[in-house]
């Protein structure tokens, strides 16, 4: 799957923020809930992100060119960068206003009408996110796996929402409803440092998984019953895509055209195995000693 069709994910998020900020908007102006309040925030952020990510979406799916020969597949990464930021920006927003409501206590209103709406927020966040981690996870796509993850962070905001309203209700304790606040702020906080985390790994061209690298070891392995070897297997991921580059080495008395179709036997085998993969490979003769010498990687 490419990334042009991965947008239309991203279109059912920003679908889902819509509704979810309506249903929390009414739930604060009914309640005057603190909680509520910093809930329908995050839905604002989930609105913002979401579009940011149908954006670096739509940038992924440009092929290559000129100026950018090896795709725009990273632009993935910016997208999760601003979503983790915009996480850690709506903590710190909801810290803020549970602080001002602990200074300033406000009586929280129709607490059970609150609940009843935000649970069907929640319930709406909930179903989405699954889906886009799922689709995410499929298609190797980081910005849709950040996107789920923001709004699984915005479910369990409701969740904390939704016990500390419930407490209020029958503790008539009304400092519950920032406390509950700020902890679902912290715990939002943890999850929009690890999605930057993630992505600062994918501009550094981090490795592919070992499970998807063992896939190519079997496979380059496979060949060596017909007296082939390889070396120099070094590889990246620029989010949905794959990079491999490796030396194939084949007897030297081989034609060049002989050493070519098998090479791309073994990129096509490469590529079944792994969607989304670009494979370079480098012929080199079995006999000369300087074949087997690594290149790529500085070991000094």
């Amino acid at each position: 799957m490419t990334s042009q069709s991965l947008t239309k994910y991203a279109k059912l998020s920003i679908a889902a923020a819509i509704v979810t900020i309506s249903l929390k908007l009414l739930a604060y102006f009914l309640t005057g809930s603190i909680g509520l309040l910093s809930d329908a925030l995050e839905s604002f952020v989930n609105l913002a992100a979401a579009s940011f990510a149908l954006f670096a979406l739509k940038i992924a799916e440009k092929p290559p060119d000129e100026e950018h020969m090896y795709g725009h597949s990273k632009a993935e990464y910016f997208s999760s960068v601003f979503e983790g930021a915009l996480i850690v920006l709506a903590a710190v927003s909801i810290t803020y206003a549970a602080i001002e409501r602990i200074i300033n206590p406000q009586v929280v209103q129709q607490a059970f009408l609150g609940i009843t709406i935000s649970l069907i927020a929640a319930v709406v966040n909930l179903c989405v996110a699954l889906y886009l981690l799922q689709m995410g996870k499929k298609h190797r796509s980081i910005t849709l796996v950040a996107d789920g993850q923001h709004l699984l962070t915005d479910v369990w905001t409701s969740v904390g929402v939704i016990v500390g309203i419930g407490l209020v209700a029958f503790t008539h304790i009304q400092l519950l409803d920032p406390v509950i606040a700020i902890l679902v702020a912290i715990n939002i906080i943890f999850t929009g440092f690890q999605l930057i985390k993630e992505s600062a790994l994918g501009f550094m061209d981090r490795a592919i998984s070992q499970p998807e690298k063992k896939i190519i070891e079997d496979i380059l392995n496979s060949y060596q019953s017909i007296g082939l070897q390889y070396h120099g297997l070094l590889t990246r991921q620029a989010g949905t895509r794959r990079f491999v580059s490796v030396h194939i080495l084949v007897p030297g008395s081989w034609t060049v055209q002989k050493g070519h179709d098998m090479l791309e036997k073994i990129e096509g085998a490469l590529r079944e195995a792994i969607s989304q993969l670009t494979v370079t490979t480098h012929l080199e003769p079995l006999e000369d000693p300087k074949s087997m010498e690594d290149v790529g990687i500085d070991r000094a």
